[in-house]
């Protein structure tokens, strides 16, 4: 994978706390490491030469990484972008599928012209992560459904390759996981930086050997998950999500209502035709989603 610099590759990472590497400290202590930095070291063979720099934050949304991470990121002229953001656009008050694919819609096609190949993922939604009760867990998942379209849809028009990474096995082992539940640990983070390294092979990219998959620090015990979500854990929810709780709350009261008269479809149908329509106005509406109506209101 020769990049612009000599045979060099340049690997920017854009994100939020998930690529910033929270969850998986760095050796030397100071900070995080995380998957990109991980996959960093895998990209090329021995004597070709890697430049990352990572340029997520956490708690970054999408209107983060198109104003600030992507000039930066342009700036250093990468030849491989990964872009993994939305998790925390769906715990605010403001979401809005629209302006979030509007965004990533820029985002994407900015490197795109400048011929980066993108590296996306669609994620799990973090009222499953977090173990929240369902009539406050579905209005999160909806929103990180339409998310996932969205990302799936514009993944395909840039020719990014793309990692599944909401499946329900990744979700649930708990080996995977950080104390706070919602951040992989090593392991997490080694596993996702196996699985983009092995995507990017199979997309006839040259590369270096994939990196480790076993950690070499031991997953939190449940004591210590439990312990952390007494503790830091709420006041951590909370800061992100001081301005979604009173939305959160009219939207568990409209789940239950909907529950009880049978008609949750149709939560699920004004989500999916909400991510429809945001892909039409951009012009990245997939086959299987032309057929979807319009959206409802």
């Amino acid at each position: 994978m020769p990049g612009s610099t000599g045979g060099s590759v340049r690997f920017a990472a854009l994100g939020d706390s998930l690529t910033e590497g929270v969850g998986d400290p760095a050796v030397d202590g100071e900070g995080w490491r995380g998957w990109a930095a991980l996959l960093a070291e895998s990209l090329s063979p021995p004597e070709v030469p890697v430049g990352f720099r990572n340029f997520a934050v956490s708690g970054a949304q999408t209107r983060d990484v198109w104003s600030s991470q992507t000039p930066q990121a342009l700036a250093f002229e990468p030849d491989l972008v990964s872009v993994v953001v939305g998790v925390n656009d769906t715990l605010r008050c403001t979401f809005d599928i629209h302006r979030v694919t509007a965004r990533l819609d820029r985002v994407y096609g900015a490197f795109a012209e400048r011929g980066a190949l993108l590296l996306t993922a669609c994620l799990p939604d973090p009222g499953a992560l977090l173990g929240l009760p369902g009539a406050l867990a579905r209005p999160l998942a909806r929103r990180q459904r339409a998310v996932n379209t969205v990302v799936h849809a514009l993944s395909e028009r840039y020719g990014a390759v793309h990692l599944h990474a909401a499946d329900g096995a990744w979700v649930a082992d708990r080996a995977m996981w950080s104390a706070d539940r919602l951040h992989p640990g090593e392991a997490g983070h080694r596993a996702l930086a196996v699985r983009f390294h092995e995507r990017l092979r199979l997309s006839g990219r040259e590369l270096g050997p994939a990196p480790a998959l076993t950690a070499e620090r031991p997953p939190p015990s449940r004591t210590a998950s439990l312990a952390w979500l007494a503790t830091a854990g709420t006041g951590w929810v909370l800061r992100r999500c001081t301005d979604l709780l009173p939305q959160l709350a009219a939207l568990a009261a409209d789940e239950v209502r909907h529950g009880l008269r049978g008609t949750a479809g149709r939560l699920d149908l004004r989500a999916a035709s909400a991510a429809s329509a945001a892909l039409a106005s951009v012009g990245a509406v997939s086959g299987e989603l032309k057929g979807a109506p319009a959206q409802v209101h």
